[in-house]
């Protein structure tokens, strides 16, 4: 009797859930003057420290309560439909539960980037109540190496606890690119998703220092296979989509409007808008301070970094509006100011005070 209660209530959830997402793809295309998806940093410490990733530290505190309560309300005020948390490890945060709340109260849709070691089934209960919609989690091999912990073997029971607990929508994303030593590691990576009910996706990674190496044809047989087998709908829309394609081939995608800054928006610690976690410094303004002209204005711009990027949340985002709204606009500083950022500080190699 139990499990036939919880069987509906996550069912119950799951179309309430997808009735949103319809609400909010209609307003998405009805309008592109308003944002469509927004990262946000809460914390950026991590509890891990993957050699490709350039995007925490091990000693920032989190964000105060009230101060991310600021930014939900205003990111909501500007017509945001999807706010992800991520980071650093959003988990660390310590009020994530309460932050998860208000976004929900506001009427966007909340979605955590983990790397998955601090979930457990409380954890995950928890993540239930506080109304969490989508929860993504990257694998990226089968055993833990020098380069990244976050191995099937590491995971595989908490993806066990997501297939059996989770009432929000769990993607597992298998990768490829910088730092992978086992190509392979994708295929089973999927299967073992799939084999839980899980949905999945596949990514190209960035190195060290967010740049693009081109793969062989080892990685490229590999990805088409796990793009088949990946159970997700973007997955399936992007069967005929050569955004991934391209890059595994070192290949340009000069056919996309990036949207980055106007569709797209990714507010850091500071509460600065920047176009992405790869492309920070531009616009750089304050989000208490952006503006529905700001919106527009980035929306219409070309990003000089576009053809190469491998950011793919901001190009689910943009493709929404390939269809419309051709980009007048350059990008108003030299191209050579628009630049990775730098591997994050590790307190270990701090020098000494003073």
């Amino acid at each position: 009797m139990q499990t036939r209660v919880r069987t509906w209530k996550a069912s119950r959830v799951k179309w309430s859930r997808k009735a949103r997402e319809f609400r909010l793809a209609v307003k998405a295309l009805v309008s592109s003057r308003h944002p469509i998806a927004a990262h946000v940093i809460p914390i950026r410490r991590c509890n891990l420290a993957c050699k490709y990733c350039n995007e925490y530290d091990d000693v920032s505190a989190p964000i105060p309560l009230e101060e991310m309560f600021r930014r939900i309300d205003y990111l909501s005020a500007l017509g945001l439909s999807a706010l992800t948390f991520s980071g650093g490890e959003p988990l660390l945060h310590p009020d994530l539960d309460e932050l998860i709340r208000r976004v929900r109260e506001r009427g966007v849709m909340a979605g955590v980037l983990t790397n998955g070691f601090l979930l457990n089934e409380q954890r995950i209960e928890r993540l239930n109540r506080a109304g969490l919609d989508y929860l993504q989690i990257s694998v990226d091999n089968v055993e833990p190496d020098e380069i990244s912990l976050k191995s099937l073997k590491t995971l595989d029971s908490r993806l066990v606890m997501l297939s059996r607990g989770a009432e929000f929508h769990v993607s597992i994303n298998s990768v490829l690119g910088a730092g992978v030593k086992n190509p392979e590691d994708a295929v089973a990576v999927t299967n073992r998703a799939v084999e839980l009910g899980l949905a999945s996706t596949v990514g190209i990674i960035h190195d060290g220092d967010g740049q693009l190496k081109a793969q062989g044809e080892r990685e490229r047989r590999i990805y088409d296979q796990v793009r088949r087998l990946a159970k997700s709908s973007y997955s399936r829309i992007n069967q005929h989509n050569p955004y991934q394609e391209n890059l595994l081939a070192g290949k340009p995608n000069n056919w996309w409007w990036c949207r980055a800054g106007g569709r797209y928006l990714y507010v850091c610690e500071d509460g600065l808008v920047h176009y992405c976690s790869q492309q920070r410094g531009y616009p750089g303004i304050p989000l208490e301070k952006y503006t529905a002209n700001d919106i527009r204005r980035e929306y219409l711009t070309k990003k000089s970094c576009a053809p190469y990027c491998t950011i793919s949340c901001v190009h689910q985002t943009s493709i929404v509006d390939r269809w419309r709204d051709p980009q007048v606009f350059e990008f108003s500083s030299p191209p050579r100011t628009l630049v990775s950022i730098e591997p994050a500080r590790r307190a270990s190699d701090a020098g000494p005070a003073g």
